[in-house]
């Protein structure tokens, strides 16, 4: 079997797609700004209308596409592989419109702390001081000098001069474990940012979930910290998983943005812990409990699959329409995430 070609409608090109190749990951090798997020078939942040052509889908959730969805010609980008010349397009809307394509940046890290016994912050700033557009909830591939490139989410708000990330340490994971021994304040990093389509849709004025495990909190302190700044009053319900108190962090300064914006929520969850203060098991039966009917809402999920997992069956068992899930999905695999 040869290479295929595909014609990306938005991008007004057609690219060349190697044989056992995904189309997202051709068109994002071609720079193309392809709608994404998990790359695994997970979160439908790439689902796309097959216009012609004939692809294969690989193994997805069921939660990212429905059989009635693909019955329609709806496709995910990053599991089809074009078996035929082909067209796409992705479904887009118009909070698309205002994302930045991505660039690389020369980088400088700039500051270090750590936030928890395995999640560091770490704060990089522009070698020539140009300005870092993202949308609130995106990512950036970073590559530390001596260490392979992975991606880990902004945590800040869009316009500070710095980017701020949350990188925990996965024992064995090469560029986790340099951060946290090695990395050191004035070390060069290299970014392509920003990527991901699991950002905040600002035109969106229904209520709005947000849940994360462990360092997935990272995006989701950039898309609560952003929809404040910028007005959004709906309800912004907040749930923040760990295992146990010592793997918390940025507790008080949730505690405290609740305090000062009635419409925001904020709720501790622990799965393996007990504590008077904060509820126990598992983040996703919080949300189960606590809210009935999702419909109308948008959620924002950032963690490790197995929660990512839990809580779109959760959101989409309680009416969450599929195009209203955003996932963030933290992988610690061989050439993802760490």
């Amino acid at each position: 079997m040869t290479a295929k070609f595909v014609d990306v409608r938005q991008a007004r090109t057609s690219i060349e797609v190697q044989e056992g190749q995904a189309i997202l990951e051709a068109a994002l090798a071609a720079g193309i700004p392809y709608p994404h997020g998990c790359r695994s078939g997970r979160c439908g942040s790439c689902k796309s209308r097959l216009i012609e052509g004939k692809v294969e889908l690989l193994q997805h959730s069921r939660f990212a596409l429905t059989e009635e969805e693909k019955a329609d010609g709806l496709i995910l980008a990053c599991r089809a592989l074009p078996q035929t010349k082909a067209a796409v397009a992705w479904l887009g809307s118009d909070d698309d419109a205002g994302v930045e394509p991505p660039r690389r940046l020369d980088a400088i890290v700039i500051g270090l702390d750590d936030l928890t016994r395995d999640i560091k912050l770490v704060r990089v700033a522009p070698a020539d001081a140009a300005p870092l557009p993202f949308t609130a909830g995106q990512y950036a591939q970073i590559e530390f000098l001596g260490a392979p490139a992975r991606s880990y989410s902004m945590a800040n708000r869009h316009g500070d001069d710095s980017l701020e990330f949350h990188i925990r340490r996965i024992p064995g994971g090469v560029t986790s474990e340099h951060v946290h021994d090695v990395l050191k304040a004035g070390d060069k990093v290299t970014l392509e940012f920003p990527l991901g389509s699991s950002y905040l849709r600002q035109h969106h004025s229904g209520p709005i979930l947000c849940v994360a495990g462990g360092s997935g909190l990272a995006p989701i302190k950039s898309i609560v910290e952003t929809a404040l700044a910028h007005g959004m009053k709906q309800p912004i319900r907040v749930y923040f998983g760990a295992r146990g108190e010592r793997d918390l962090y940025l507790v008080e300064h949730f505690q405290a943005l609740a305090q000062r914006n009635a419409n925001l929520t904020f709720s501790v969850v622990l799965s393996e812990a007990r504590a008077a203060e904060y509820r126990h098991g598992f983040v996703t039966q919080a949300v189960a409990e606590d809210l009935v009917d999702l419909d109308g809402w948008k959620a924002y999920v950032a963690g490790p699959p197995p929660m990512v997992d839990a809580a779109m069956e959760v959101a989409f068992a309680r009416g969450l329409r599929s195009g209203d899930m955003h996932a963030d999905v933290f992988f610690t695999s061989e050439g993802q995430e760490d």
